[in-house]
Order: C-alpha cells, then sequence, then structure tokens
C-alpha cells in the first residue's frame, strides 16, 4: 500500500521527515523491520537472525513484483545484522541506531535506485527509517537504566 501526505504523478506518495523533507510512505515501516530484525538476535540469536533475513527474502520474492524488493531487503538486512552483531552485548541501544542507519543506506540506495533511477529521496527516506531506530534506541536505554537501578537497589 502506498499511502502519503502528498502522492505526486508517476512518483511514490510521500510523507514529511522534517518540515519540508520527504520521504517514500513506507519509510516507516521499512525502519522498523530493522528493528525486529535486531530484536530476533538479541532474542534469540544470530543463527535465528540470519534465518529471519534468509526467509523474509524468500516471502518478499513471492508477494513483491521483482528482484529490486528481495535485494534492497536482503543487503539492508545484512549490513545491519553484520553492524549490529558486534556491538549488541556492549552497546546494545548504541547498536540498534547505528546498525539501523546503515542498514537504512543500503536499503534506501538500492531501492531507490532500482524503483525510481533516481536517489533523490535518498537523505529523507534513511532519515524518516532513523527516527524509527533512534526511538528503539532511546527505549533501551532507557530500560537497561531502569533494569541496573532495580539490580542496584535490590543488591
Amino acid at each position: 500500500v502506498n499511502l502519503g501526505v502528498v502522492c505526486p504523478s508517476g512518483e511514490p506518495c510521500l510523507v514529511p521527515v522534517l518540515p519540508g523533507l520527504w520521504a517514500p510512505s513506507t519509510v516507516l515501516l521499512a525502519g522498523f523491520s530493522l528493528v525486529l530484525r535486531d530484536v530476533v538476535h538479541h532474542c534469540l540469536g544470530w543463527r535465528w537472525a540470519l534465518s529471519s533475513i534468509f526467509f523474509g527474502a524468500i516471502i518478499s520474492g513471492f508477494i513483491s513484483d521483482s528482484a529490486l524488493v528481495v535485494s534492497a531487503f536482503l543487503f539492508a538486512e545484512l549490513a545491519d545484522f553484520a553492524v549490529y552483531a558486534p556491538m549488541r552485548k556492549r552497546y546494545p541501544a548504541t547498536a540498534v541506531i547505528v546498525s539501523g542507519l546503515v542498514g537504512s543506506a543500503v536499503d534506501s540506495a538500492i531501492f531507490l535506485t532500482l524503483a525510481f533511477g533516481s536517489v533523490e529521496y535518498l537523505f529523507g527516506q534513511v532519515l524518516g527509517k532513523f527516527w524509527i531506530n533512534l526511538l528503539a534506541g532511546v527505549a533501551i536505554a532507557v530500560w537497561r537504566r531502569r533494569k541496573q537501578s532495580a539490580i542496584a537497589i535490590s543488591a
């Protein structure tokens, strides 16, 4: 579904990500998918994370009209995985934010180039996905701080 605030003829529907900066409407959902992959990695381990990436690529292949969605999804998720994996134990909140930023840049560059022949909305698309990753990173940092405080109080 391509819903947005503005739908220019022959272009993707757009949503604002900053005042005066627009991105394709599916940008927020795409950012959320990168966070979900990090959650799978954190809760179930790297094998499940990689399995979910490849399973997601297969599903994308069945439901999308072209290989561009599959390639953008696959490369973005693998880039996110490559950044998140070494950072996740020591810096979990930062790992979600940084890996999401890398995955978003890869996804956006591939998708926009293949789908529209242009990277005109690259910055807006990466920024839109970044907002989702930033919210998740802040939530993780707050949760960890509260958890550590609770442990310190009970000790």
